[in-house]
């Protein structure tokens, strides 16, 4: 018997044992029942498992209340004779029904649970309910309710019921890298097997890649693309290697002008053949995946309370069975599944239009998972975390509670108003009479790719990190010397073949740069393409920058004079492509590039 019913049998919802202390502001895990006797007063609370450490914000002043000392006690200024004199406040007891049906608070006396209700009526301070927003952080974060014996077993419920898969070489086994950006390739499959599945078509089919979103949370955790791969795209599979039951690896080979959806489930091919894809395509590795089908839908917007959406139209789709009137809806279970599958009920009545109502959906449930509504739920919280766990399917570098959690507060760092959903820009395939795929639309794909790669906002954001770009970017202002007087020894860090040789030849003929001297290899790879120079030298810096069109993070200038014939050090790097390709990523996101931002609300029409 897990935790859930185990607490039902009792009589108590597991959820119910999970209390708002009003004093600190934390939801505290009551592991044992506080009985008592309609005329009892006494106390006989279980033991507290705070949800959080440190200093809190104060419930209802939005102070900050004395933090824990080094044994993990909470020091109280008002028992140290502190500002607010006085005894020391006490936690209060387990929640029960009182004789008039309410709830009330055990050892409590009338006039101090109406103080407690009269603070709990003001509007908590914005601080505070930004502390709170830790996003799907909050929705696992509270199991991990310490080492008591309660809390642990509630902790390996949810862990027992998370599954997860080994995709071997693919992604990062870190749950992530520090100073980095973090890929998270989340798939939606049409599977038609396992509870809650069938009834939808392809009685039995193993599925596909069927909704497919890249989210890319950027280094400084200031703000999140997430890019929708069209399940119609047609694109070439990498060979990719499946981890077997008996932990072999099984190669399976790759297929060409197919299906992006063919990436899973068909021919064997696990969720890392689906990532080694999307990395063919953008050129950005993935680093973990997230997996959900038709009964996740189901069940996530069942423990929100339901997700509100917008319908410009009435919509009556016989397909998906989506019946709805124009406006305004919150919806869940088959409401909610219908919502995110109908495809001829919008726009042109395609796929692509599909994934725009889809987007739709997932900033709704990311605003609503951040609502007060919710967070301020304990049994919405653990209706919320039993989904999750149950829902998912992660590989194993985030493969528990406490990994997934790590990650969800490093994402949860960015606001959602610097969340943006876009779609790859595609076109129908010219190859097709009757238009049912699409094919990649280079030019702004290649644009696209390039400024996710650069970790490049997709919203203006200021940051510490466009603090400094935009002083490396001055680096490139002022005067520029002739091609003729520009001196440079050129190495190949990168993955071009012959790409040192190849850019002297281009600088020599090309441009002028006659004392430019290929150095073969670099003593070692580089990610990115560097200039190293002399402050003497920075007239001859900026002229070959503009020339290569190098980035001003690609700048390094010395702290001393060169001497004599010394020449600068350009070192290409992974990101080079050709000699006379520019090295630099757009800052500008393409023209007619469809774009959305989590924080508003969209009408689907």
């Amino acid at each position: 018997m897990d935790a859930q019913s185990r607490g039902r049998a009792d009589g108590i919802d597991p959820a119910d044992q999970w209390v708002l202390n009003p004093d600190t502001g934390d939801y505290e895990l009551r592991l044992n029942n506080s009985g008592g006797d309609s005329g009892g007063s006494s106390r006989t609370s279980g033991p507290r498992v705070p949800h959080s450490r440190g200093p809190v914000q104060d419930s209802d002043s939005g102070r900050r209340s004395a933090p824990r000392d080094g044994g993990g006690e909470r020091r109280d200024p008002a028992r140290e004779g502190g500002r607010r004199g006085g005894p020391g406040r006490e936690v209060p007891g387990q929640r029960r029904r009182t004789a008039n049906g309410t709830h009330g608070t055990e050892g409590s006396d009338p006039e101090a649970s109406g103080s407690r209700r009269a603070r709990k009526s003001r509007k908590a301070p914005k601080a505070r309910r930004k502390k709170a927003l830790m996003w799907t952080g909050g929705v696992t974060a509270f199991v991990l309710v310490g080492l008591s014996v309660g809390g642990y077993a509630l902790y390996q419920h949810f862990n027992s019921n998370l599954n997860t898969v080994d995709i071997g070489g693919s992604g990062n086994k870190n749950v992530f890298d520090n100073d980095a950006p973090i890929n998270i390739l989340v798939i939606g499959t049409d599977k038609r097997t396992g509870k809650g599945n069938q009834g939808y078509g392809d009685k039995g089919s193993v599925g596909h890649a069927d909704t497919n979103i890249l989210f890319h949370v950027s280094e400084d955790r200031t703000n999140a693309t997430a890019l929708s791969i069209p399940r119609d795209l047609i694109t070439n599979i990498p060979d990719c290697e499946v981890k077997q039951e008996d932990g072999s690896e099984k190669t399976v080979p790759g297929s060409q002008g197919v299906r992006f959806n063919e990436s899973l489930g068909q021919e064997g091919r696990g969720p890392g053949c689906a990532m080694d894809t999307v990395k063919a395509i953008t050129g950005l590795k993935v680093d973990h995946f997230m997996m959900v089908d038709f009964n996740a839908v189901k069940e996530l917007s069942t423990a929100v309370g339901g997700v509100q959406i917008c319908l410009g139209k009435a919509v009556n789709d016989a397909d998906s069975h989506l019946n709805l009137p124009a406006g305004e809806h919150r919806i869940q279970g088959e409401d909610a599944l219908a919502f995110v599958r109908t495809r001829h009920s919008f726009g042109n009545r395609g796929d692509l239009d599909r994934i725009q109502v889809q987007q739709q959906f997932v900033a709704s449930m990311i605003r609503q998972m951040q609502s007060d509504d919710t967070l301020t739920s304990p049994t919405k919280l653990y209706k919320l975390a039993n989904a999750v766990v149950n829902a998912l399917t992660v590989d194993s570098g985030i493969g528990s509670v406490k990994k997934l959690t790590s990650l969800a507060q490093e994402i949860s760092k960015v606001n959602t108003k610097n969340i943006t959903f876009t779609t790859v820009p595609v076109l129908d395939n010219p190859a097709e009479k009757v238009k049912a795929t699409v094919v990649l639309n280079p030019p702004k794909a290649d644009a696209l790719f390039a400024m996710m790669r650069d970790d490049t906002s997709l919203t203006e954001v200021k940051s510490e990190k466009k603090a400094k770009k935009n002083k490396q970017d001055a680096l490139l202002k002022g005067s520029k010397a002739a091609a003729a007087d520009v001196r440079v020894d050129v190495y190949n860090g990168g993955e071009v073949p012959g790409a040192a040789q190849a850019t002297v030849t281009w600088l020599q003929n090309d441009q002028g740069v006659l004392k430019s001297t290929n150095k073969s290899n670099a003593p070692s790879k580089a990610e990115k393409t560097t200039l190293e120079y002399a402050p003497n030298q920075a007239d001859q810096a900026r002229a070959l920058a503009a020339m290569m069109g190098l980035p001003g993070s690609a700048m390094k200038p010395g702290t001393e004079d060169a001497e004599g014939l010394q020449a600068m050090v350009l070192t290409l790097g992974k990101d080079f492509k050709a000699a006379g390709t520019p090295i630099t990523g757009p800052t500008k996101v393409p023209d007619d590039i469809q774009q959305a931002n989590a924080d508003k609300a969209v009408c689907a029409k």
